[in-house]
């Protein structure tokens, strides 16, 4: 039976990286079937003693291939060759690997790092069989799987990644501290975008003067404050995060908006009334495949007939969901313990199955969540003196630069999308 491994506040101490682990067969498995997928890419591998593996020419900052230089081969094939993706991270972690020859946490190494994760993303998609699929499931066995059971596992998921100090995000996002992906337009610059995502989802829900409305991990508050002061809304948010939970009701009494915006530190589960429009951007990834159904169940309960719901959903091709449920890799250990992607074809099934709910609209932003992450990256990367002097260390910055890169590669190859759904409630 595997470990159940429970999430909790950043612990800079890094007691997983600090364990070597020794598989020499395993590490020499790992180096052959790694440096053999890689020989005909357009990129390129550099081992300690000056080989290089793979058809790119390097040189990427002058407009080359990217490179992915390992720094201790040891660490990296023993780590790759007992944990697979997990290991991968943690290799990096430890500086087994960087991209380019500048520090990780660089902005324009960590495109290096985006333009190599993106040619290796595209070779694996199409190259995902049943018998790899089988191979990945017999790996990951022997892994951990992250608390989802219940509201004590969200609440210590949610702590893990959200409960830190909010000017942590303020280093990187728009003055709103939306969290989520934007929509970009040409001309727009990140506060414009993000002001056109939320604006598109208030429509998607039809929120207007005096409408009720709940919104579903409620973030920093952003959508819930321009839902009441361009729409006239009144607007309850709900989140698990106690940082984000202080944040969002300061804005309101700063604003004056007390009377319009309150927000409620609670389980989604635990919610009660009767709304006309219920909104939620990039939650439902965060509660695990198990709660699906709960948490469309509890939008339909929640949900005025005749109401609309809007729903923004980061989304893995369905094969790729059904195979990666039971995955525990670096995101899962270090960024969104407890989360899972579902598909279009799982929320339809979904909906249709335990629901009154139907999907009404679709809009795709998978472009604008590369462009997103991209500008997330770069202000990071521009505020590392501010992050370290939070407290963070060197080791925390670059799991944080390869999280942004390791979606934006995602997003840019396809890998995963991320929609605007636009659900109503029938009669």
């Amino acid at each position: 039976m595997r470990r159940t491994e429970r999430a909790g506040p950043p612990n800079l101490r890094w007691p997983h990286l600090a364990t070597k682990p020794r598989n020499p067969v395993r590490a020499a498995l790992a180096k052959r079937i790694f440096l053999h997928a890689l020989a005909d890419l357009p990129l390129s591998v550099v081992l300690p003693d000056g080989t290089s593996v793979g058809r790119g020419a390097g040189r990427f900052a002058e407009g080359g291939d990217p490179t992915l230089v390992i720094n201790d081969e040891d660490v990296f094939f023993t780590r790759v060759g007992r944990d697979g993706a997990l290991g991968f991270g943690e290799a990096h972690l430890l500086g087994a690997w960087d991209c380019g020859t500048a520090s990780a946490a660089d902005a324009v190494a960590s495109d290096e790092l985006v333009a190599w994760l993106k040619v290796f993303g595209e070779y694996l998609r199409p190259r995902e069989s049943r018998v790899l699929y089988l191979l990945r499931r017999l790996w990951y066995s022997a892994h951990p799987v992250s608390d989802r059971d219940g509201v004590a596992a969200a609440v210590g998921n949610v702590q893990a990644h959200y409960d830190v100090d909010p000017r942590l995000f303020g280093a990187f996002l728009d003055e709103s501290m939306t969290y989520s992906s934007a929509w970009f337009e040409p001309g727009d610059d990140l506060a414009a975008a993000q002001a056109r995502k939320i604006d598109a989802i208030l429509d998607l829900a039809d929120v207007g003067p005096g409408k009720r409305v709940l919104d579903i991990g409620s973030g920093f508050g952003g959508l819930a404050v321009r839902a009441a002061r361009q729409r006239a809304a009144d607007v309850t948010g709900v989140t698990l995060s106690q940082k984000q939970f202080e944040h969002a009701t300061a804005l309101v009494e700063r604003l004056g908006l007390a009377s319009h915006v309150r927000f409620s530190l609670e389980d989604f589960r635990r919610c009660s009334g009767t709304y006309d429009a219920i909104v939620s951007v990039e939650m439902l990834e965060a509660v695990g495949a198990a709660n699906w159904r709960t948490y469309f169940e509890v939008v339909d309960r929640l949900l005025a007939v005749d109401g609309r719901f809007a729903l923004q959903v980061i989304t893995f091709p369905h094969r790729k969901m059904l195979v990666s449920r039971n995955d525990f890799s670096w995101v899962d250990r270090y960024v969104f313990p407890g989360g899972a992607l579902p598909s279009l074809r799982e929320i339809d099934r979904l909906l249709d199955s335990h629901t009154s709910l139907e999907v009404t609209a679709a809009r795709r932003l998978t472009a604008s969540y590369a462009r997103t992450l991209r500008e997330w990256r770069h202000r990071f990367a521009g505020q590392l003196a501010t992050v370290t002097n939070l407290g963070f260390d060197a080791t925390f910055c670059r799991l944080w630069v390869l999280y942004f890169a390791y979606f934006e590669a995602s997003f840019r190859s396809r890998y995963c999308d991320v929609w605007q759904l636009g659900v109503r409630k029938r009669a």
